[in-house]
């Protein structure tokens, strides 16, 4: 391949906007919008590559400044599209004075999977082919059930995953009102019947008691995890948790390193990693977390991302499952295939979907 056409020629940002969007609610945040901000990268061979981040409605202004910053940064310089380990480093040097954990590493990371995109679509392969991989097949579970749906909505959102072949579905918690939770979960077990795998996410905002008293107070309808019960920082508090209940833990997708996942591992005080691909850095990060979580037999259970955890799980010898939600599936023009719960590799190149045009305004 000529080496002039990997240079990076252009770098667009987009902001898209999920067609369902809607407001939601978990147990620290109300959500008004699903939207997201999509970079597109150009090589000087005209190749394009796509990378995007989950931004909601938080902050459009410094995300966006953050994603121009980035994008003047690279075009000043002659980069080629597979030096994404040289980009960040030297991002991280320019950045380090404001911190580079943050905002800066979100578009780091946005450049980084579009960068991916380029060059597997530049040598004609899709992205988990750009690796060693396995052909285990990836389960998924469905995602969602959050506080602010009514009990009607909650059980048609299970119920319709059902349906669809999923065979888990995770259930936000932390109410103000423990018996609110209770009463849900139940109403999806019912629902959903004695087979399908129920876990549950309280986003971090329970405190160590109330999260200890929920497990006991559920366990007769089998929680199959607990996601985030307390906040991310609380590491001796995860650890009681563990010691004190039968119930698996998960965490990570807060985490914009591995130190999380090292107290954890210290404390014996996790059963799954959750790694953000966004907030981690990449695609190089989430693979390092994902290897360090398997020195100690930890699987990895990636946050959010399916269209990308996908392929990457795919690359790694411990994978549990990606989770799943359907906010970007009527905006791309190739919705990833979800059969009896598990996720189909897409052969296309690259990450195999663009975003459709006509759902990207771009940001000047």
């Amino acid at each position: 391949m000529d080496a002039s056409k990997t240079l990076i020629k252009d770098i667009h940002i987009y902001q898209a906007v999920s067609r369902i969007s809607k407001p939601i609610a978990d147990a620290t945040h109300d959500i008004s919008k699903i939207a997201f901000y999509v970079l597109e990268v150009e090589s000087a061979s005209g190749e394009i590559g796509q990378g995007y981040l989950l931004s909601f409605h938080y902050s459009p202004n410094a995300i966006e400044g953050a994603l121009k910053d980035l994008r003047r940064f690279v075009l000043e310089r002659d980069y080629r599209v597979y030096e994404t380990a040289q980009i960040q480093k030297d991002y991280e040097i320019e950045s380090e004075y404001f911190g580079i954990v943050g905002l800066q590493r979100w578009a780091l990371a946005t450049l980084n999977v579009a960068l991916w995109d380029v060059w597997s679509r530049m040598n004609k392969q899709p992205i988990y082919r750009m690796f060693g991989c396995h052909r285990k097949p990836i389960p998924v579970y469905g995602s969602g059930g959050w506080l602010s749906y009514s009990d009607e909505e909650l059980v048609e959102e299970v119920v319709d995953y059902k349906k669809r072949g999923f065979t888990a579905v995770k259930i936000k918690v932390g109410s103000p009102d423990m018996e609110r939770d209770i009463r849900r979960l139940h109403l999806v077990r019912e629902a959903v019947g004695p087979e399908l795998k129920i876990m549950m996410d309280a986003n971090q905002g329970m405190d160590v008691p109330s999260a200890i008293k929920l497990i006991s107070l559920v366990e007769d309808i089998g929680i199959f995890w607990f996601e985030e019960p307390v906040v991310n920082t609380d590491f001796e508090g995860y650890a009681t948790i563990h010691a004190k209940t039968h119930i698996s833990l998960a965490m990570g997708e807060r985490e914009y390193s591995t130190v999380a996942l090292r107290e954890l591992i210290g404390r014996r005080a996790l059963d799954l990693w959750q790694p953000d691909l966004i907030r981690l850095g990449g695609v190089e990060a989430w693979r390092d977390s994902a290897a360090l979580a398997n020195a100690y037999n930890i699987p990895v259970l990636p946050h959010y991302y399916k269209d990308y955890d996908v392929p990457l799980l795919a690359t790694v010898s411990n994978p549990y499952g990606a989770e799943s939600f359907d906010w970007i599936d009527a905006i791309i023009d190739e919705p990833m295939t979800i059969q009896n719960g598990f996720a189909l590799q897409r052969e296309g190149d690259g990450w195999g979907f663009r975003f459709l045009p006509q759902f990207m305004t771009e940001v000047k």
